[in-house]
């Protein structure tokens, strides 16, 4: 027996600068200041937690568009942080941004959110423009992070699959699993006149929509302290979800991240939850989820 833990790689973990004048918030992050998580602090925790690499992702409802601070503390620490960076993607001259950007440094992969939580369509992510950012991001190799919200989830998961179909080589990591994501404040709106977001067994409400995106292996998945908050808010057991998540999905396409920066810490709490969520996985599946899929797909960004 040995009291190393498994190496893991955090996939989603967003930084905050305590520095508002070198990297001042976007309109939203004045409106709803969020408490800082500098990178260095990030970095103290990986190393004290088993975390070998993560991706430093924009917190678009903060930042905005501006990745600077994710993208100077990833040049910062080059064998420990990956950029996961956000464009305008409506903007006719993002797909040329996006290649003069990731001309210049090394982006670990780009991300995509409904700018509009309320707008419910699915033009934020394939209106004939932001198609055209999609085929940059596969011409760069870059992998592609895309979140969608509870009551965007029955029309933009099948969307996803159109896009998924198109772009075959292009992975495709589905931010908090394709399930209900948010704050846990959210539920309460989630939950007047609606049906709890996570029953319980034997389908722990995986949606089809999300089922037939199966077929699509370039599509992967992100277990986060989101996932984790919701399942322990209506006392699922988030071991026999994920065992019931990777059966239908298979292990080599899920990967997991802390959410940290918006999921409460200590970082400490968030890995050790993560890693008892594993509990009915075996030792190969375990490293999969753990660091074997993430490093396949954002390692090789890494100054290694």
């Amino acid at each position: 027996m040995t009291d190393t833990p498994e190496p893991l790689f955090d996939t989603h973990a967003h930084i905050i600068s305590p520095d508002l004048h070198a990297y001042p918030p976007g309109t939203a992050g004045r409106a709803r200041p969020v408490d800082a998580y500098a990178a260095p602090d990030l970095i103290a925790d990986m190393a004290a937690s088993g975390v070998v690499a993560a991706c430093a992702v924009q917190r678009f409802h903060y930042y905005g568009n501006d990745n600077s601070y994710a993208i100077d503390s990833a040049r910062a620490f080059p064998d420990r942080l990956l950029p996961v960076i956000m464009v305008d993607a409506a903007d006719p001259q993002a797909p040329a941004k996006l290649r003069a950007l990731a001309g210049r440094q090394p982006i670990g992969g780009l991300r995509f959110a409904n700018p509009t939580r309320q707008l419910l369509d699915t033009s934020w992510m394939m209106a004939p423009p932001v198609m055209t950012l999609w085929e940059a991001a596969a011409e760069l190799g870059l992998p592609v992070a895309i979140i969608f919200f509870e009551n965007h989830l029955s029309y933009n998961l099948p969307a996803l699959g159109f896009v998924a179909e198109r772009f075959p080589d292009l992975p495709i990591v589905i931010d908090h699993m394709g399930m209900p994501c948010g704050p846990v404040g959210y539920l309460k709106f989630l939950n007047d006149s609606k049906p709890m977001p996570f029953p319980g067994p034997p389908d722990y409400a995986i949606p089809q929509a999300l089922k037939d995106l199966r077929r699509h292996r370039n599509v992967h998945f992100k277990l986060t302290g989101i996932n984790l908050e919701y399942l322990d808010h209506f006392t699922i057991d988030a071991a026999a979800f994920l065992r019931r998540f990777v059966d239908e999905f298979g292990s080599e396409r899920v990967m997991c991240g802390t959410d940290i920066g918006q999921t409460k810490g200590p970082y400490a709490r968030i890995v050790t939850a993560l890693r008892r969520s594993l509990a009915q996985l075996d030792t190969k599946e375990r490293a999969d989820i753990l660091f074997n899929a993430a490093n396949r797909i954002y390692g090789a960004g890494l100054a290694r």
